[in-house]
């Protein structure tokens, strides 16, 4: 299997993305085609053993930076990494295309040049969501701040089937995200994706409060984009604040300096359920290709476990089975 990766983009680029796809290819049989500025790339690789029949360099001379208007930087910078990789999943060259760069550009250029699934409306953000019992799929955590009920209808449909095939969940169960639990509540918007949603032949399991979230209490969260990254961003505040807590906490005294020495461990086990490092990155949903976000901040760890996860995403046939089931739910946008 081949997969591509935007050498270019993130934070820690190239040095973080081009160790990452070196660990993958070490311990996996997976093919890598890292696209970017090869001497840059080059130059990073000296750095490393490995099987060179593996792993691939694809020149691209330009790079989309964050500051970066999303449909004008795709539409201008044309060899840029971003746009050449995306090129290359489109053209079948590769099964999986992974970027820790500009969001909004790769959103873009994923509608643009890999184009959507037949009759979905708009592709979706799915996040991996760490919660007590383990994980749950947000989505949409960012794509889309405005939608339909019908576009919530698709979330869950696709959600479903990524958590199925990807995650490994048997009949996932799907909530709304809601203020309140009730049938009746909400906006007129998230009234209408209610009826839709418990008239499809999804696990519904109903509304779902902000405060039930971290619980685990439904496999997939289903919500606009808006409030999506909204809990996104809230969550990692209140864990990097709590940490922080802790940490000085920790720091008061003898004592619990000593405490601290002896809940190293859990705290360790803790912090790891809570690193997006460990989930690789987001799927954009909807798409006719593989593509995955990886975090902006990703290191090594975070862009191999998005390599590893790219590699599922792609054998396990998921955009096949979107495109075949998102046929059966008809067309309507309101629940009538």
């Amino acid at each position: 299997m081949k997969i591509a990766v935007d050498g270019m983009g993130g934070d820690h680029a190239p040095i973080e993305i081009v160790k990452g796809c070196i660990q993958a290819i070490n311990d996996t049989d997976l093919e890598v085609y890292l696209v970017g500025k090869q001497e840059l790339i080059e130059g990073e690789l000296k750095k490393y053993k490995f099987d060179d029949s593996k792993l691939h360099i694809i020149n691209a001379t330009e790079v989309i930076e964050n500051e970066d208007k999303p449909v004008d930087a795709i539409k201008r910078k044309k060899d840029s990494s971003m746009v050449v990789g995306l090129s290359m999943l489109k053209n079948k060259e590769v099964d999986a295309f992974i970027s820790a760069g500009n969001t909004g550009a790769l959103l873009a250029g994923s509608l643009l040049k890999v184009g959507r699934i037949k009759k979905i409306d708009r592709p979706a953000i799915a996040t991996v969501y760490p919660t007590d019992k383990g994980m749950s799929l947000l989505v949409d955590a960012g794509a889309n701040a405005e939608c339909k009920p019908r576009n919530l209808l698709e979330f869950a449909l696709m959600g479903s089937i990524y958590s199925q095939k990807v995650l490994g969940k048997e009949n996932p169960s799907v909530g709304l995200v809601n203020i309140g639990e009730e049938e009746g509540k909400g906006t007129p918007m998230i009234k209408d994706a209610y009826q839709l949603l418990s008239k499809n032949e999804l696990n519904f399991y109903g509304n779902v409060e902000g405060r039930d979230i971290p619980t685990g209490v439904v496999d997939i969260l289903v919500c606009d984009g808006f409030v999506g990254n909204i809990i996104l961003k809230v969550t990692e505040g209140v864990a990097m604040t709590m940490m922080g807590m802790l940490k000085r906490e920790f720091k008061k005294s003898f004592l619990s300096k000593l405490g601290a020495m002896m809940l190293i461990p859990s705290l360790k086990s803790f912090k790891k359920n809570l690193d997006y490092a460990e989930y690789g990155g987001a799927p954009l949903l909807g798409v006719k290709g593989a593509v995955i976000k990886a975090h902006g901040s990703s290191n090594a760890k975070a862009i191999k476990n998005a390599i590893l996860q790219a590699k599922v995403f792609a054998q396990k046939d998921v955009i096949q089975i979107i495109s075949e089931e998102i046929l059966k739910i008809g067309d309507e946008d309101h629940a009538g």
